[in-house]
């Protein structure tokens, strides 16, 4: 025992193991990502709600499709651009107006149906056969259509561009 002793006196105590501290800034770390979240969700939130409105009010200005008018051209047969020039679009095209007294003021102004009727074959030549096909590539002409045929009515709005016939040769 003795020997047991000594040993005891002389030998170095076995170290304590620590209790497991949590690094400083732990709580403040994730204090900001609760408050990023949160100002982050009320941003998206206050963003959807305003976005809503916006879309409300844009639609409450443009008048009932009943009492809108329409104005439908001859049918169009046009090369498209690609190489070889050996595809050709078919396409009968009328464009929404805001009233029918537009639409009939429209078609009682030669000039304003020749320069739509040409702004709207320049439109169509320049335009590609497998871009036609898909459903995007029709959105980007109709919205191509509207935006090159507005200026050339004064003071009428082209609200909608409608396809009635629509057909890509290959």
């Amino acid at each position: 025992m003795a020997d047991n002793a000594e040993d005891q006196e002389g030998a170095t105590p076995e170290p304590t193991p620590k209790p497991l501290k949590s690094k400083k800034g732990g709580g403040m770390k994730w204090l900001f990502i609760g408050t990023l979240f949160v100002v982050l969700g009320g941003a998206g939130a206050a963003w959807w709600m305003l976005g809503g409105s916006t879309t409300e009010a844009a639609e409450a200005n443009e008048p009932e499709l009943s009492a809108r008018g329409v104005f439908a051209f001859e049918p169009f047969l046009v090369n498209l651009a690609d190489e070889g020039g050996q595809r050709f679009l078919k396409a009968t095209v009328s464009l929404v107006v805001e009233s029918p007294e537009e639409a009939k003021h429209i078609e009682e102004t030669p000039v304003i149906v020749a320069h739509v009727r040409s702004a709207i074959i320049e439109v169509l030549t320049q335009q590609k056969a497998p871009a036609l096909v898909t459903p995007d590539g029709k959105a980007a002409l109709k919205q191509a259509i509207k935006e090159r045929t507005s200026p050339l009515m004064p003071n009428k709005k082209v609200l909608d561009v409608l396809f009635s016939e629509f057909v890509v040769q290959f």
